[in-house]
């Protein structure tokens, strides 16, 4: 099969690892990429957002599949696009994608569909925001109700900290157009995990499940970002917990798409917290996650890309996933300054030595090359370090080995990754 991979972060050199391995593969390009899908395939320089040449290029290469990394690109309409061109693509289309699109629309699907989900209000004027907060107190959550790249969602313990948060998204015009419309919800309390299923209609095929480190800080402090690192499995969610959250808050979702005219196929990453009540729905993804799938894809031991291909066609009867028992961890080294403005075009060297401790994978994310060939950061989450062994601790002190191999200056990491999961007894 001829593949195009739509996207240059850590996630699609992930992706673009693990469809490398497929015998059915004859060609990968990915789109934009980055130096590290560069060695796995050919990259092509078109934007992930550009969804007229992203079709162009897949008409001209006779491309047999598109697999999309990102979820800008869907929710402008790639996977439409494709149809239209007769390209079948493993994501879902514009309507469907609204599920991240759409922190309201996400909402209302859950409340027709019975899902547990935290109890929420939406608003378009900042000052009945603030009075909403007033009223409610704290701690309680903030959410831009558009696509904000992991940076939307504000967990606040106070309610000045709340006030800020919809003053920045709503009146600073912090996160662009994805702030002009909050969505302010409870505050769950719990283990927040991430679930992973290929959907297609109203069935949904188990992928599994990872746990994100979202906040800047060691102990889940300051602001949230893309993901500092990740675990997998998480501690306390086996195989049938995960499938039991699928019947919760998965199918239910696609039931209700079905039934409003727009089916959801592809790849949905569940947000949800692990309450003393049973799971409740966080968010829905249109992908998979990052850096998630740093976490899963190592595991996998199955052909990734008959599974997506069959995404593709709307058919997931013959579709099998299997891992290994193996666990795996992931520490993201971030550009200093990382959420906000950061460091770029330090020389990165040392991957290397890191991918010669047992177990270690380097993927690239922020990496760009300079005029003379170096490796070079060029982002804000720069290099996803993964390492899997028989158990978490193994993993975890794998990788922090790994990071400890690379060389360069500017890095930031958080040192805790995968504590809360072994204190749990992962």
């Amino acid at each position: 099969m001829r593949v195009l991979l739509v996207g240059s972060g850590g996630r699609e050199h992930a992706l673009a690892v693990a469809l490398a391995k497929s015998p059915a593969l004859t060609q990968l390009y990915i789109a934009p990429g980055n130096p590290g899908t560069a060695l796995c395939g050919t990259n092509v320089a078109i934007g992930a957002g550009n969804v007229a040449a992203l079709v162009a290029f897949a008409q001209k290469e006779s491309i047999d599949l598109v697999v999309p990394g990102p979820e800008a690109p869907l929710v402008a309409g790639l996977a439409d696009a494709c149809e239209e061109a007769g390209i079948p693509c493993a994501g879902p289309t514009r309507a469907a994608a609204q599920l991240e699109g759409s922190k309201t629309f996400t909402k209302e699907i859950c409340d027709a569909a019975g899902i547990p989900t935290a109890k929420w209000e939406r608003f378009t004027d900042p000052a009945h925001a603030i009075a909403f907060v007033r009223r409610r107190g704290a701690p309680i959550v903030v959410k831009a109700d558009g696509l904000a790249a992991g940076k939307g969602v504000v967990v606040a313990q106070t309610a000045a900290e709340a006030e800020d948060a919809v003053t920045d998204m709503m009146t600073s015009n912090k996160l662009g157009d994805a702030g002009h419309s909050v969505v302010i919800e409870e505050c769950l309390v719990g283990e927040e995990v991430s679930l992973f299923a290929f959907c297609s209609g109203e069935t949904a095929v188990l992928i599994g499940a990872a746990q994100d480190h979202k906040r800047i800080g060691d102990g889940d402090t300051g602001p949230n970002t893309g993901g500092m690192g990740a675990v997998s499995p998480p501690a306390g969610f086996d195989r049938d917990a995960q499938e039991k959250a699928l019947d919760i808050l998965v199918r239910p979702m696609l039931a209700e798409m079905v039934r409003r005219g727009t089916p959801f196929r592809g790849v949905i990453f569940a947000g949800l917290m692990l309450t003393a009540t049973g799971p409740e729905l966080i968010e829905y993804n249109v992908r998979f996650g990052d850096p998630e799938a740093e976490a899963l894809l190592p595991r996998l031991t199955s052909d990734l890309l008959p599974a997506l291909a069959a995404v593709a066609k709307g058919s997931l009867t013959d579709v099998r996933i299997s891992f290994s028992d193996d666990a795996s961890a992931v520490v993201i080294m971030a550009a200093k300054g990382y959420p906000g403005s950061y460091a770029k075009g330090g020389l990165i060297d040392g991957i290397g030595q890191a991918e010669a401790i047992p177990g270690v994978r380097v993927f690239q994310a922020g990496t760009a090359r300079d005029p003379h060939g170096n490796l070079v950061a060029a982002g804000g989450r720069v290099l996803a370090v993964c390492a899997t062994a028989p158990t978490l601790k193994e993993a975890v002190t794998a990788a922090y080995q790994g990071v400890a191999a690379i060389r360069w200056q500017d890095a930031v990491w958080r040192r805790d990754i995968g504590v809360r999961a072994l204190a749990a007894g992962a």
